[in-house]
């Protein structure tokens, strides 16, 4: 069978009802749906390994947080989006405890961007609080270290991290990248929250060592935006809905370098998106209103 590529929970879930013709509940696996400033919420929860093998992901809590609306530009789209973002990412946090926000990603190449722009837009204070106590006593300590990639540094983005989490000695990592979506209406158009970590590269098949609580020693929290989907996974997709059954994987993967596909204006919709994904991790870590936040960024 064709194997489909996706980052998304939420779709590992879809793709293993396809597979088995079943719309039941999955063991191992829990799914809820809700709204969340206006804005739906699938929550999955893979609860032990039967779970994981299933859906081919570490057991833990993934919620998917659906910004379709979001283009539409109703009103306070912008700041709504923030919220739901940063409510859903607080609920999963420890409430105390200084906190390294990583930007994974190519910050050269759009659809990789994601980490190192949502980067820009996280309130970094930890060197405030060290050099001002007092003044700044209300703050969480955030440090914020944008990993760039293998081919730029040469050094792998798990080894800086890993050397910079001896150092800094955070209570918790927050790890932001790119990811792969199956469906097109995914891309740029969700933000995916994950207690389990991440694999650096994963959304465009350039995997590497993972970031997580048992390389890192302390708890990571993935957020990640789908900007791409896989050629392959997608042609797969058409040729099933006009009805072709045998799918070849060969010639759906033709060639050593496998395509992926975006939208046509991925540079506007990854700076919009990855905004909202760094006010999201402030409304999370600080206790801002969207205003103050916007007024100690500028």
């Amino acid at each position: 069978m064709f194997a489909k590529r996706t980052d998304l929970a939420l779709e590992a879930r879809e793709l293993w009802q396809e597979s088995t013709e079943k719309t039941t509940r999955l063991s191992g696996v829990k799914a809820t749906k809700s709204k969340e400033e206006g804005y739906p919420v699938t929550r999955v929860d893979i609860l032990d390994r039967r779970g994981e093998e299933a859906l081919g992901k570490p057991q833990g809590t993934y919620l998917t947080i659906d910004l379709t609306s979001f283009w539409q530009r109703k009103p306070d789209f912008f700041e709504r989006a923030v919220r739901a973002v940063g409510s859903q990412l607080k609920a999963m946090l420890p409430e105390k405890g200084p906190a390294l926000i990583v930007g994974l990603g190519n910050a050269a190449m759009t659809p990789d961007a994601v980490g190192p722009l949502a980067a820009d837009s996280v309130l970094v204070t930890r060197h405030l609080i060290a050099a001002s106590p007092k003044h700044f006593a209300g703050f969480r300590p955030v440090a914020v270290f944008r990993a760039g990639v293998l081919g730029t540094t040469g050094v792998e983005s798990a080894e800086a991290v890993r050397g910079l989490v001896a150092q800094v000695k955070p209570s918790l990592v927050i790890a932001i990248d790119a990811l792969a979506a199956r469906r097109v209406g995914r891309m740029c158009t969700t933000v995916q929250l994950s207690d389990t970590g991440i694999v650096p590269g994963s959304g465009v098949g350039n995997h590497r060592a993972a970031l997580n609580k048992e390389t890192l020693g302390v708890p990571v929290f993935a957020v990640g935006v789908p900007t791409v989907v896989d050629a392959a996974t997608l042609a797969a997709d058409l040729l099933e809905e006009s009805g072709v059954a045998e799918l070849d994987e060969t010639r759906l993967r033709h060639g050593k370098n496998p395509l992926t596909v975006t939208t046509r204006d991925v540079d506007q919709q990854v700076r919009e998106l990855s905004k909202v994904v760094g006010y999201g991790v402030n409304w999370a870590l600080q206790d801002l209103e969207i205003e103050e936040i916007n007024a100690l960024l500028a």
